[in-house]
């Protein structure tokens, strides 16, 4: 313990000892281990300074680094709950897999939808001279910034704000909603019902034009008496599927707003003594694992791109880093398809 409590006090290795282990001033440690252009310095210099720094185990302090060659090679995350939601945790995987695969860094901080965390956030990630950041929202929506959050490129992922200022990325909201519904059309329903959020966000509208937009390139009318919407649970698209099942027409296939609803929409169809997918398909939406691939029949449902958003951002910022110019775009990823058992 004696000897532990010892080595876990030693002095860390720091520039002066490597200067005085090589034989050479500081400045020339700098200028090697920075690899400053343009210093005409022997190879062999360069050598003893390695091979001090490899003796000692010494590590330039990456922020001073940074400040000196005005680059932190760090890229910043500020999330309201996606660092702590298994739901969108895929951003971050996403985000960081890119970022490494170009030797940034990925700096993650979650604010818990707190307004003063984010300012302090922020500020946080300026002072630490990260050379962009991504600000990210766990479902899609629109957002309101802190004021100081342009100073470096920065890219909105799963959000947007209104006036389209800075860039973002967000999924295909209406690609998705068309393609589920597609899918039922495809194996020949004709009276499918839409299980919709009741809160006007842009996944509730998106899926909405989806769904018509798929009917009308069927040639099936819509009819609003097979929509129904309630608020994201269990208990509402178990409500909502009673609806639709009680009505005159009822539905062959029912497409829910989301993973959520569509287990609701399971029990009620079993309750009817209805199977599934022989009686009744169901398609969700967002692929929530826990649920979509252990209901039975497991769950067909469409896959909120994640991974791929966080992949884009990263790769949009790397792309404007040494640009002088960054544009606005505002873009969107389709929603893949994950095929199960329920169709």
């Amino acid at each position: 313990m004696a000897a532990e409590r010892k080595l876990s006090k030693r002095k860390l290795p720091s520039m002066y000892d490597v200067a005085r282990l090589a034989g050479v001033s500081q400045t020339t440690v700098s200028f090697v281990v920075n690899n400053v252009p343009n210093v005409n310095l022997p190879q062999e210099t360069r050598d003893r300074v390695w091979a001090a720094v490899e003796e000692l185990g010494w590590r330039p302090n990456a922020m001073a680094r940074g400040l000196s060659l005005q680059r932190s090679h760090t890229i910043g995350l500020i999330s309201d709950e996606v660092a702590i939601s298994a739901h969108a945790g895929k951003i971050i995987q996403g985000a960081q897999d890119a970022a490494w695969a170009q030797n940034k860094m990925l700096l993650v901080i979650n604010t818990s939808s707190n307004p003063d965390i984010e300012r302090v956030a922020v500020e946080m990630m300026l002072e630490r001279q990260v050379e962009s950041l991504i600000y990210a929202t766990m479902y899609h929506r629109p957002v309101t910034l802190p004021a100081t959050l342009g100073h470096v490129p920065t890219v909105l992922l799963d959000c947007y704000v209104k006036d389209r200022s800075l860039p973002s990325v967000v999924p295909d909201e209406v690609q998705g909603g068309r393609a589920a519904t597609e899918l039922l059309l495809q194996k020949g329903h004709r009276r499918i019902g839409f299980i919709n959020n009741v809160d006007p966000i842009p996944a509730t509208l998106g899926r909405l034009e989806g769904y018509k937009q798929a009917l009308a390139g069927y040639n099936v009318p819509f009819d609003v008496r097979l929509v129904c919407s309630g608020i994201i649970s269990a208990a509402e698209g178990y409500r909502c599927t009673n609806e639709l099942l009680r009505t005159p027409e009822p539905p062959t296939a029912l497409f829910c707003f989301n993973d959520t609803m569509a287990m609701g929409a399971y029990d009620a169809v079993k309750e009817f003594g209805l199977t599934i997918p022989d009686e009744v398909a169901i398609v969700g939406f967002d692929n929530l694992e826990l649920i979509a691939a252990h209901l039975r029949p497991p769950l067909t449902t469409m896959e909120l791109p994640h991974y791929a958003m966080g992949q884009w951002a990263v790769q949009y910022l790397l792309e404007q880093v040494d640009n002088s110019y960054h544009d606005r775009i505002q873009h969107t990823i389709a929603c893949p398809l994950i095929e199960r058992k329920s169709v």
